[in-house]
């Protein structure tokens, strides 16, 4: 015992394992370095560029930089399309999450099954994951024109006026969304039939000998061991949705009578279109922390509802 002891203790082999142990922290420091580089000087650095510049009038044309305090955020917060544009955007967002989890979900549940037929139609509604999203535009841009449109063809073999659908304030938004959902719902579906096959049968085992039916199964059983996937789905998909932009901007620029202007969007007229870059910083700044707000808030709510297995 006393040598076991003295061996532990051992002044020398504390010594030698200290040298190797600043090693292995600088190996790992070393291997994560290079991913530590990009973002300080993608993501970091101009985040903090843009909270300095959010308390100038700069406009980007000239050198000086003039220090103007708070003067950009009391514009922002006392302007009436501030707040419109928050709605429009929450609006979108919400919609969008709902509506793709939805289907998502609804497909996942429908195809869910093992056969070339099945894999099949997976693959084609998954696809459109991979079109990037200024040539989905430009594809939904053709469907919904009033003119020579896919849509208004359709709808007028049935006898229906044509749509304004792009320049209609009512209309503008879901075609928006129509880009958004088609796009997004096949990972939703994958991601959800991933979930689907983690859930252990036993569990509908089990509940069909007590007699529960289908429908109380998917309330009872799916829905509750689907939340983790359902609690990634929703995080990921509404920082996507509230950063909307290149929708926007090939099919609506925003309009019509500002119906569609998303805060990016609203960022990007203000700080390139406008040159009113100090105060297009400030909306960077407070949309920053509208998104970690509410990511919080999602992620404290999950605690209650979401449940793991085991």
């Amino acid at each position: 015992m006393n040598q076991a002891s003295t061996a532990v203790t051992d002044p020398k082999t504390s010594k030698r394992k200290g040298p190797s142990r600043r090693m292995e922290s600088l190996k790992d420091f070393a291997f994560a370095a290079p991913a530590l580089l990009v973002l300080g000087v993608f993501i970091y650095y101009p985040l903090l560029f843009s909270f300095y510049i959010s308390f100038t009038n700069w406009n980007m044309t000239k050198p000086v930089k003039k220090f103007i305090g708070l003067e950009n955020y009391d514009k922002l917060l006392s302007d009436p399309l501030f707040y419109k544009v928050l709605r429009i955007t929450f609006t979108y967002t919400v919609l969008d999450v709902f509506l793709t989890l939805a289907l998502g979900l609804g497909l996942a549940l429908l195809l869910n099954k093992s056969t070339k037929l099945f894999n099949f139609m997976r693959s084609a509604i998954f696809m459109p994951y991979y079109i990037s999203m200024v040539i989905a535009s430009m594809i939904f841009l053709w469907i919904f024109n009033n003119q020579y449109g896919l849509l208004n063809k359709i709808t007028g073999l049935f006898g229906i006026a044509p749509i304004n659908w792009l320049q209609d304030p009512d209309t503008a938004i879901w075609t928006l969304l129509a880009v958004s959902i088609w796009k997004g719902i096949g990972f939703a579906m994958l991601i959800f039939i991933a979930g689907l096959r983690s859930i252990p049968l036993e569990y509908y085992e089990a509940s069909s000998l007590d007699g529960a039916n289908k429908f109380w199964q998917f309330l009872h059983i799916t829905l509750p061991l689907l939340s983790p996937t359902t609690l990634f789905l929703v995080i990921t998909n509404f920082i996507s949705s509230m950063q909307v932009f290149q929708s926007v901007d090939i099919m609506t620029n925003g309009g019509p009578l500002d119906s569609t202007k998303a805060i990016v969007y609203w960022i990007y007229e203000m700080a390139f279109v406008n040159f009113r870059t100090g105060r297009a910083s400030a909306l960077v700044i407070i949309f920053f922390f509208i998104i970690i707000a509410l990511t919080a808030v999602q992620m404290l709510v999950s605690r209650k509802k979401v449940h793991y297995e085991g």
